[in-house]
């Protein structure tokens, strides 16, 4: 027993590891091909204004302020109390844990476990580790959308660009429909619920409860009422700050590199990028397809692509690379306070 138990965590942390090498791996496999347009872009990154750049890494990192925000905003709904110190590193946390692991599910998994040990209740604790996402794509659709109108404008949106976008808007406007039928058909909720419970019991051999699904599900309904009598005001607003500064974060990068773009430039070369990433999900933090695709828009939009190139890729190390570094650490601290959390509860 002890051999298979030691064993088994040894066999996932080998499997994130392999992940990591993947991503890693693939991460070279894109970059490499741009080293000839980096090699002209050395005298922009020499001429990078200091100051401008500091500005940039402070918005980035007020960005992911926003997104802690979001994350706290929707804890409150249970009465608990987290601050958006906590909130943000449960953000950096997870999302490099699902680069590790599951994509989005792994890092919904990550959220729930960490933020339910604070004591919020299930429920909610559902909700905090899905419904960040929506309200950020919902941001980014927004973002989007104006910034398509500038591409159309000017002739430089491509048939896959838009397929993407549909796409997402799309599943947008699908989840919301399921979201309010949902909230609407309380009863047909709990029938679906209580035979995918008991299916989802019968394979792993085990009772099923069907008390417990109806207390989880009341607390979910009584959250989602909260939620629409004003509860959305704090996620809507914490979503909202996180795309504001991750924009500005770029905007900044621009100055810096001595190429200030107009907030319609702006806009038509950030927003869509980010959610044909998201549609790209079978590759980890939509690496590539992002890069190349605001790469490509601000070149079409009259950015010299020397410019464009080290803005891009000086973004992503920005609001990518470096919070996925830093998340890794995080980690184990929310892990170890987690354990330490459980050893607590243990002791009678």
């Amino acid at each position: 027993m002890a051999a298979s138990s030691s064993s088994r965590p040894n066999f996932h942390l080998a499997g994130r590891y392999l992940v990591i090498l993947i991503v890693l791996g693939l991460a070279v496999h894109i970059y490499l091909p741009m080293i000839p347009t980096l090699e002209h872009s050395l005298q922009v990154v020499k001429q990078m204004a200091i100051w401008a750049m500091a500005l940039a890494f402070i918005a980035q990192a007020l960005s992911y302020l926003g997104a802690g925000y979001l994350l706290m905003s929707i804890i409150q709904l249970s009465a608990r109390v987290l601050t958006i110190f906590k909130a943000t590193l449960i953000v950096l946390g997870s999302y490099s844990f699902g680069m590790a692991t599951g994509g989005m599910v792994g890092a919904a998994a990550a959220t729930y476990r960490w933020i339910e040990k604070e004591g919020t209740r299930s429920e909610v604790a559902s909700i905090a580790s899905t419904m960040p996402g929506f309200f950020n794509s919902i941001v980014l659709v927004l973002v989007s959308s104006a910034g398509m109108i500038h591409l159309l404008a000017v002739h430089q949106l491509s048939n896959l660009q838009v397929f993407g976008f549909a796409l997402i808007l799309l599943s947008l406007i699908t989840a919301t429909v399921i979201l309010v039928w949902g909230y609407r058909h309380r009863s047909a909720v709990l029938q679906v619920s209580h035979r995918l419970g008991a299916r989802w019991k019968g394979l792993r051999r085990r009772p099923y409860d069907p008390a417990k699904t109806d207390q989880w599900l009341a607390g979910l309904f009584e959250a989602w009422e909260l939620m629409i009598e004003g509860g959305w005001r704090g996620p809507v607003l914490g979503a909202g700050l996180n795309v504001f500064f991750d924009m500005l974060t770029l905007y900044f990068l621009f100055i810096a590199a001595g190429h200030p773009v107009s907030p319609g430039v702006l806009l038509a070369g950030y927003g869509l990028p980010l959610l044909l990433g998201r549609v790209a999900f079978f590759i980890p933090g939509g690496i590539g397809v992002v890069e190349g695709t605001m790469v490509a828009l601000y070149d079409g939009l009259g950015v010299p692509d020397s410019v464009s190139v080290v803005v891009v890729l000086t973004y992503r190390l920005l609001s990518f690379w470096l919070p996925l570094v830093i998340g890794f650490f995080l980690i184990g601290y929310l892990e170890k306070a987690t354990i330490q959390d459980y050893d607590a509860d243990s002791v009678p």
